[in-house]
């Protein structure tokens, strides 16, 4: 027996490694919250303790006016470890991971991983307004590509696992084994098949069991009064205001995409250094905090830090309807953006997903006091769901993703229909006033341009459209595809075959075939994103 006949099988090879990533990514899922709570406790409340339940308030610091500083601790740690040891590990992450997969052949260095769960820990430990879902999607994507980088794969398998790392990171930090599968679909693979679809459901798998071991099975957001009985749904007659809402949601997803980077160059712009940019913005972010810990009792409200971490807490509030004063519940979507735009635009490392859905459900809840009295059956909550998914899939485009997450992390389905209008229109109207997402207009403004959501090829692209030219007969890899083939069936015999690469030839005068082109990762980038619009 040869050794061709004791070599594994590809695809076998894959579904294995992803599963190894599933489990890599969800015990990754579980110790980044528990640093979240370390950080958390020793930082806020003076203790060491890994007990820590983001869907319950703070309790009130024993520092006093003092918690202002909190967040600038914080700061000068995440400044400290992503200046000398990771700079990719600044901001929310998943725009270096799409960089990765379509301009650096699916390679991130390992110790992005160890540098993002610190930094993003300390972040959202500090009060730092950013979510956990752009660091764990960095960290499972992370362990992907270093595993793909120490074995010998090929660029489109490594790719699969850096997609597979991601949604198993996403799935288990949410419960949202079906979210992470779409999300993986939606803004990770370059091209879906089966055999690049399976090895994500299986590390997505793997890692929603392992977070379910440590966090439990009930959705994240687990509201009592949003269980109506079975057929109950949101009436017809109240779509048009869901539409409004859109609109609404819209602007504001625009405001947050544009916000963070104008910040961002804002912040870049003043004198002195990462450490004291940070640390300044940090500062302000504090001083939100400290008002609304002793002020918002004057304004008729309990005593809570409100815009804090990734806001959960408050969150659950609006859901229950306990957070129902229209005023306050815009003063929370003003502060929560400020805090948010503060927070990444200064340096912190963190995700975009969790201030997204508290800005949505914050301003879902103030239009659905307001217009609810007039809507039997529909109640605020409704409304702050639908803007919670309407924030989501506004900002990073993901609007499949976005409508999923949301059921999967309340599991309401009365509300999915509308929610779904919400999230398009929202999405639609960000995308007439700026089309690159919060995700891709880092990459804009750097000069790449990548996919956006899911985009097939135009039927008349052919090998010829796509190639990047070569000038002579130079060696090149042995696949051999005509200038005519459509790049459709161009990619499936690249698969096929097992190769990244193909040269593209065409007849030659003097007979035989001659060399005009390659095609590779990043052939097939800019043949995705070529109608993608994607200039700020």
């Amino acid at each position: 027996m040869n050794d061709a006949h004791l070599r594994m099988p590809p695809a076998l090879r894959l579904l294995l490694l992803a599963l190894v990533v599933g489990v890599v990514a969800g015990a990754g899922a579980v110790l980044f919250r528990a640093l979240i709570a370390l950080f958390h406790n020793l930082l806020f409340l003076g203790r060491f303790s890994f007990a820590y339940d983001a869907n319950v308030h703070t309790a009130a610091s024993p520092w006093g006016w003092a918690v202002v500083l909190v967040p600038v601790l914080g700061a000068a740690g995440v400044a400290y470890l992503v200046k000398n040891y990771a700079p990719e590990a600044k901001g929310h992450g998943v725009p270096e991971v799409i960089d990765a997969i379509y301009f650096n052949d699916a390679r991130i260095r390992p110790q992005v991983a160890v540098v993002k769960s610190l930094a993003s820990a300390l972040s959202i430990g500090s009060g730092g307004s950013v979510g956990r879902e752009g660091p764990i999607i960095q960290i499972g994507a992370a362990f992907g590509s270093t595993l793909g980088q120490w074995l010998p794969l090929h660029t489109r398998e490594r790719a699969v696992l850096v997609a597979a790392g991601a949604g198993g990171g996403i799935a288990a930090t949410f419960n949202t084994p079906l979210g992470g599968v779409v999300f993986a679909i939606e803004l990770m693979l370059p091209f879906v098949t089966a055999s690049t679809l399976l090895p994500v459901v299986v590390a997505t798998l793997t890692a929603t069991a392992i977070g379910r071991a440590f966090f439990g099975v009930l959705p994240s957001f687990s509201v009592p009064a949003l269980e109506h009985a079975v057929g109950a749904s949101v009436p017809v007659t109240a779509y048009p205001w869901f539409l409004l809402l859109g609109v609404i949601v819209g602007a504001l997803a625009w405001a947050m995409t544009r916000g963070v980077y104008w910040m961002e160059d804002r912040f870049d712009a003043l004198p002195g250094n990462y450490y004291t940019r940070h640390m300044g913005g940090m500062l302000l972010v504090g001083l939100v905090l400290a008002l609304f810990m002793h002020f918002s009792p004057l304004l008729g409200q309990p005593a809570h830090y409100y815009v804090e971490g990734v806001g959960y807490a408050t969150i659950m509030d609006i859901l229950r309807g306990e957070l129902a004063a229209p005023g306050f519940l815009v003063l929370l979507v003003v502060a929560k953006l400020l805090l948010t735009l503060l927070t990444l635009g200064s340096g912190a490392s963190g995700g975009i997903f969790s201030p997204a859905m508290f800005i949505g459900a914050a301003a879902g809840a103030a239009f659905g006091v307001l217009v609810s009295p007039w809507l039997p059956g529909v109640s605020p909550a409704h409304f702050a769901l639908a803007a919670m998914a309407g924030m989501v899939g506004g900002t990073t485009g993901a609007v499949v993703t976005a409508v999923v997450m949301v059921f999967e992390m309340t599991r309401d389905y009365t509300v999915i229909m509308p929610m779904i209008l919400t999230v398009a229109v929202a999405a639609a109207l960000r995308e007439r006033l700026l089309p690159a997402t919060i995700y891709t207009l880092k990459l804009v403004r750097r000069g790449h341009k990548v996919p956006q959501g899911l985009q097939g090829f135009a039927g008349t692209l052919s090998c010829r459209d796509v190639m990047s030219p070569v000038t002579g007969e130079e060696e090149g890899p042995s696949l051999l595809l005509d200038a005519g083939l459509p790049l459709t069936h161009a990619l499936a015999r690249m698969q096929a075959a097992g190769s990244d690469y193909a040269v593209v030839t065409e007849a030659a005068e003097s007979g035989g075939v001659r060399r005009i082109g390659v095609i590779g990762p990043r052939e097939v980038a800019r043949a995705l994103s070529r109608d993608a619009h994607l200039a700020p």
